[in-house]
């Protein structure tokens, strides 16, 4: 990587998003440069003044408010950065939209899937070029984005789909749970399923394109799984958190993993867990009267 690095993460308000921040900036040099971005202005402030000021925090770290719902802004923020920094050396794509199970799942389904999907794809494209040699292009997914995770039905839609495919697919099955017919269609029932296993398919596709010219660079494009977190997105969903990692301990092996010199070929393109590839048929369709566990 460059004397000057800079890193940039999505949702890093609280939780996963503000650990990797954290983290990266106590790991880095003071030469060194983590963006911590957000949608709520005041939030960002807040969060870049705690960690700017973490006794452990040694590169510099500064906010910028994105909100990842709106894809001109990232393609914005994307141009900016590269022609102010040519280049940067680190992309985590971590924002989620909350979801709550007091409410249907079709009504929290557009916010959700905007977030999860729609960013995802939209950071994938625009801060891929973005990524110089040796650089990290990092979606943060779930064990349930394995494609072994949903009905087989819909398998080949997503086998080997490109980015356009998997983007398009997500629009007609979120056309599918507003009109109520998606689980006729083979889609399970919670929303989080699908959008994860898009999340994965949309990493993949990149990775498929960029591959030939990304390894011998050392360039990195992976999905990376945190496991049980304990944070207020998934408090509502879990009566037991004894085996939950903080956010501070979920974030430390996300890191070594981006942060490995040199990477490993074998996870290029693939979802990782704790430095492990998760395979792509992995997983198995889950009863559609159990809530899965957002791992």
């Amino acid at each position: 990587m460059t004397a000057q690095r800079i890193a940039l993460i999505t949702g890093a308000n609280q939780g996963i998003g503000y650990a990797l921040v954290e983290g990266l900036a106590a790991r880095w040099s003071p030469q060194d440069l983590v963006l911590l971005t957000g949608r709520d202005p005041a939030r960002v402030t807040d969060a870049t003044a705690r960690a700017a000021a973490a006794a452990t925090t040694v590169a510099r770290v500064e906010g910028a408010q994105l909100d990842v719902t709106d894809t001109g802004a990232i393609a914005r923020m994307a141009a900016e950065l590269g022609e102010r920094y040519g280049g940067i050396d680190v992309v985590v794509s971590n924002a989620i939209a909350r979801m709550t199970p007091d409410l249907p799942q079709e009504e929290q389904a557009d916010e959700f899937i905007d977030v999860a999907n729609g960013a995802t794809h939209a950071m994938l494209r625009s801060f891929g070029p973005t990524v110089r040699p040796g650089g990290r292009l990092i979606v943060v997914a779930s064990s349930l984005g394995t494609l072994g995770n949903l009905d087989e039905r819909l398998h080949p839609l997503l086998e080997n789909a490109s980015l356009e495919a998997v983007e398009s697919l997500v629009e007609s099955w979120r056309t599918a749970v507003h009109a109520g017919t998606a689980q006729d269609l083979g889609w399970p029932k919670w929303i989080n399923v699908p959008s994860k296993v898009a999340q994965v398919a949309a990493v993949r596709a990149v990775a498929r394109e960029r591959r030939g010219t990304d390894l011998p660079d050392g360039t990195l494009v992976a999905a990376v799984c945190p496991g049980l977190v304990d944070t207020a997105t998934s408090r509502p969903w879990f009566a037991d958190f004894s085996r939950a990692r903080t956010p501070a301990q979920a974030a430390a092996p996300l890191l070594d993993f981006i942060l490995a010199e040199p990477i490993d070929p074998a996870t290029y393109g693939e979802l990782v867990r704790d430095g492990k590839v998760l395979p792509w048929h992995s997983g198995s369709p889950a009863d559609p009267n159990v809530t899965p566990a957002n791992r």
